[in-house]
């Protein structure tokens, strides 16, 4: 049963929640509901069966206890201009739901009105349409956990204070919002892509979701380049998912996987994506991450990949988006296109970013270049370090398996 509710909270959430905002008096309030909702399908589901609808169950369960809580303060009809203008019409669909049809969709775009700062629409939105923790947010932005929950509490409070209504902008209101969904998105495929935690190296359901709502982005906005950067992106990194993992489970790195697993049509409709988006002057970061994955995809083998053209990519990149992360990636095309101790040079001054300080990937990606520069030790201590900041369980069996084979 345990393993039921678990399932039903990584594909409904969104769901449920954006139902529960309509008639719950603020968010903090139908975030307490739905959670609700969650507990009461532990025992009622044991005793009753589960439902053959599990989202529709919680939702009406959600929607009541929002209901019940509202009425028993007798401020149902006061509370609820917060978030719905009418709770009469509670139920009626809002202005634009039919350009916009998707309740997580609404629910991202109040995440992201333009009151709130970019940050905050993205971690908002990421713990509230997507159900990630606090810890798996503060993750994805490489914060504390105390910073992103101070940070999400402020946005809450922000929508409440600012009466920020619960509706869908039209689709000629999207582009000053866009910015920010696409960034939304991108953070819940690639927290999808790769797990920060847990025994799952993927997490499909997200991965499903930024996808999903990708494409529907795509139909609202078919001429713009972002969005066709970010779909791009998507579809050429998932392609892969059938050989990222052994069949044992174990982690399969790029270069050792069967391309002839990899999803051709996805990256066929990915590649004509990227062309499209790299149009645009000056192109947008989806579009040279896209490019990027693109060159992985269409090269006939990993000694074959150009990795020059990469690096170049990544000069791109560096330019429009100068993160620490981006530039750790630069740094490892330059291994590969160089060699390892150039590498090494180009990750050097990254040593001391105190944003990379418990990323683990920075040492992962310094342990590999010393241990392909043949300097067995230093690789074994950058193994190590990896291995205490990682929380992938699948990862740290990778990473558990270089520090043995270095140890032997």
């Amino acid at each position: 049963m345990v393993a039921a509710v678990a399932d039903a909270h990584r594909r409904e959430w969104a769901f449920v929640l954006a139902a529960t905002v309509r008639v719950a008096a603020d968010l903090d309030l139908a975030e307490e509901c739905v959670q609700g909702a969650y507990a009461k399908a532990l025992t009622a589901w044991e005793a009753s069966g589960i439902p053959d609808r599990p989202g529709a169950w919680l939702t009406t369960t959600a929607r009541n206890l929002a209901i019940d809580a509202a009425r028993r303060e007798a401020t149902l009809r006061r509370s609820l201009p917060l978030l719905v203008e009418d709770p009469v019409e509670a139920s009626i669909e809002p202005a634009g739901a039919r350009e916009i049809p998707d309740d997580r969709l609404r629910l991202i775009c109040t995440c992201c009105h333009p009151a709130l700062g970019v940050p905050a629409k993205v971690a908002l939105t990421l713990r509230l349409v997507c159900g990630l923790s606090t810890v798996e947010v503060a993750r994805a932005f490489l914060v504390s956990e105390t910073t992103m929950a101070a940070r999400i509490t402020r946005a809450k409070k922000k929508i409440a204070h600012a009466r920020i209504p619960y509706r869908a902008p039209r689709a000629s209101e999207l582009p000053e919002r866009i910015a920010a969904v696409l960034q939304v998105v991108h953070l819940v495929f690639t927290t999808g892509h790769t797990a920060p935690a847990g025994g799952d190296l993927v997490r499909y359901d997200l991965v499903e979701r930024a996808a999903h709502l990708a494409r529907m982005l795509r139909a609202l906005l078919p001429g713009n380049p972002d969005v066709a950067g970010l779909l791009a992106l998507i579809l050429l990194s998932d392609a892969r998912r059938e050989t990222r993992q052994a069949p044992d489970g174990s982690l399969v790195l790029l270069a050792d996987q069967d391309r002839s697993g990899w999803d051709r049509p996805a990256i066929e409709e990915g590649v004509a994506l990227v062309r499209e988006a790299l149009r645009a002057r000056p192109p947008s970061p989806y579009a040279l991450m896209a490019a990027v994955a693109a060159v992985h995809a269409e090269a006939p083998s990993w000694e074959a990949t150009d990795w020059a053209e990469i690096v170049s990519l990544y000069d791109l990149l560096v330019q429009i988006w100068p993160s620490p992360v981006v530039r750790l990636n630069r740094a490892v095309a330059v291994g590969f296109a160089e060699g390892p101790g150039a590498g090494l040079e180009a990750l050097e001054p990254l040593a001391e970013d105190p944003q990379l300080a418990t990323y683990p990937y920075l040492a992962a990606a310094r342990a590999d270049l010393w241990r392909r520069r043949g300097n067995p030790a230093r690789a074994l201590l950058f193994y190590e370090e990896a291995l205490v900041l990682t929380d992938n369980e699948v990862e740290r069996a990778f990473l558990s398996r270089r520090i043995a084979e270095l140890r032997a």
